[in-house]
This record gives structure tokens, C-alpha cells and sequence, in this order.
């Protein structure tokens, strides 16, 4: 059985709905609608995501990282993202940005790292994740135009980041209109990356305060595409290495699993439907497809 054999297996002895009909989509014969159709269980009436799509957020209610998960499934199946910037808008901070949690989880089981902010102001994370994904789509709206007002100055200000942080960041730049700022800024951000080993490069970096070992990001994982900003900031014996290590992290199973801490049984198995089909995906990008 080859390691794609297994991934399949994995999913469909594990993941859930949506990821079983994104596996269906990106490597069968899967339709798009499908997977729209699946997506639409965790829409909202407010326009936004919530009910787990994001499996650390247990609640209901929509959250802007759980509308991120949604842009990029909706970008990975050629679907516009109608009434998403709506949304944005009814629950942007008067800073321009978005919180990480909205407080609207509050009273919801959810991982210990969603703390709801004590004061309602936008983070980086992840309102520029979120400009970039409109961005992509070809998105027009005040938000979003507000929104990178918002994001512009403080990535460019950045003297210290973490790993999710800095991939926000990518995300933001890699689809920016204005290129040359955005290459600027990305060539800032990725020298931070770098010699703030923010990076396992050799096996090694230094994993920030607050977070565990496995969240120290590899090459790929800033660079998710060839073309991506973030590839430049690694050799291209850096980013084999590190496709390596993603080829090696397979489990016995088929599956991939969370880097980072499971503080409840049903989340490994929740991420981990989403990540094998990541990984998979990360790996045909790049030329190493395991079918």
C-alpha cells in the first residue's frame, strides 16, 4: 500500500464530511458543490463560520480564525466567498482590525489558547490572514481596504513575531497589490524568521515562550507554494529538507497529525482530517506527489 493509499484510508476511516469531500475534490473525481455543501453547515446567519469548523472552537458562534479556515476551502474549490467581508465588517474593532477570539466564545468549551481579549481591538493575527484570503479571491469591499490600513504599519514595524504571527504576515503579502511594498516587507519578515529561529532549518530553532516544540514552523509550512514570498527566504535544499520531514512526519495510519497540544480526545482526530489532506495537497504543490 503506498503512502497515498493510506492517507486515503486515513480519511475515510477518520475525517470528517467536509475533509472527506475535499479529499474527494482535490485528488478524485469530487464535485466543488460538495464540498460548498458541507462547508454550509457551519455558516452562520451573521455571514460568518463557527460550530467547530475551526475544531479548537467548540461554540457556535462565528469566529474570524474559523471564517479563515472557511476562505480557504472555499478558494480551494473555486468558490466566492459572498457575505464574508459583510461580516468583518459587523465585528471590525474601531482600530480597523479583527480579534483573535471574539467574545462570543466566552461561555463555550474551547483550547486554552483562545483567551478572549479583555479589550475589543484588532490583532494581526488574524486580520491579515483574512485580507490576504479577500485578497485572493478578488474581494472589493471597505473592510478589506481598511482592514490593510490596519495590517500595513504594524508589519512593517515588527521587531519581534511568533510563528503564527509571521505566517499571517506571508499570507497578507503573498497577495498584496502593491508588490514591491509587499516584497519589502516580506524580505523584513523573513530575516526576523530567520535569526530568530523561527525556523527548523537542521533539525533545530527556538521555539518561542507559550508555545511546544511542534509549533516551531517549518519551510514549507511558511511557504506553502513555490511561488509563496517566504520561499525566498530558503535555499532550495532548505525547503527539499523540509518536504522530507513532512513526507516522514506520515504516521503508520495514513494520517498527519496537530503539532501542538490536543486538549480535548476529538480535536486529534478532527485536525487530523484536515491535515492529511494539507499535507497531500503541500506535497503535489511541490512536485512530490505520493499517488
Amino acid at each position: 500500500m503506498t503512502s497515498f493509499d493510506r492517507a486515503e484510508k486515513f480519511v475515510l476511516l477518520n475525517a470528517r464530511l467536509l475533509d472527506r469531500r475535499r479529499f474527494e475534490f482535490l485528488f478524485g473525481a469530487g464535485d466543488a458543490s460538495a464540498v460548498v455543501a458541507a462547508l454550509e453547515a457551519y455558516r452562520n446567519p451573521d455571514g460568518g463560520y463557527g460550530n467547530a469548523l475551526e475544531p479548537d472552537g467548540r461554540g457556535p458562534g462565528s469566529q474570524p480564525v474559523t471564517v479563515l479556515s472557511a476562505l480557504n476551502i472555499l478558494h480551494e474549490v473555486g468558490a466566492s466567498p459572498d457575505g464574508v467581508a459583510d461580516y468583518l465588517e459587523s465585528i471590525s474593532a474601531p482600530d480597523g482590525g479583527v480579534p483573535f477570539v471574539h467574545p462570543n466564545a466566552r461561555d463555550y468549551p474551547r483550547a486554552p489558547w483562545w483567551e478572549v481579549p479583555e479589550t475589543y481591538e484588532g490583532s494581526l493575527l488574524p486580520t491579515a490572514n483574512l485580507v490576504g484570503a479577500l485578497w485572493r479571491a478578488g474581494v472589493e469591499h471597505p473592510w478589506v481596504d481598511r482592514a490593510a490600513e490596519f495590517c500595513w504599519p504594524r508589519i512593517e514595524a515588527l521587531t519581534a513575531t511568533h510563528p503564527y504571527e509571521a505566517l499571517a504576515c506571508v499570507e497578507f503579502l503573498d497577495h498584496a497589490p502593491d508588490r514591491a511594498r509587499a516584497e519589502k516587507a516580506a524580505e523584513h519578515i523573513g530575516t526576523m524568521v530567520r535569526d530568530n529561529g523561527l525556523v527548523r532549518l537542521g533539525g533545530t530553532g527556538i521555539v518561542p515562550p507559550g508555545f511546544a516544540e511542534g509549533e516551531l514552523h517549518d519551510p514549507h509550512d511558511y511557504a506553502s507554494t513555490p511561488d509563496s514570498l517566504a520561499a525566498r527566504w530558503f535555499t532550495s535544499a532548505e525547503l527539499e529538507v523540509s518536504l522530507d520531514a513532512l513526507v516522514m512526519a506520515q504516521h503508520e495510519d495514513g494520517g498527519w497529525r496537530p503539532k501542538w497540544a490536543i486538549w480535548t480526545p476529538v480535536t486529534e482526530f478532527e485536525w487530523a482530517g484536515v491535515l492529511t489532506v494539507n499535507a497531500l495537497r503541500t506535497l503535489e504543490v511541490y512536485g512530490r506527489s505520493t499517488r
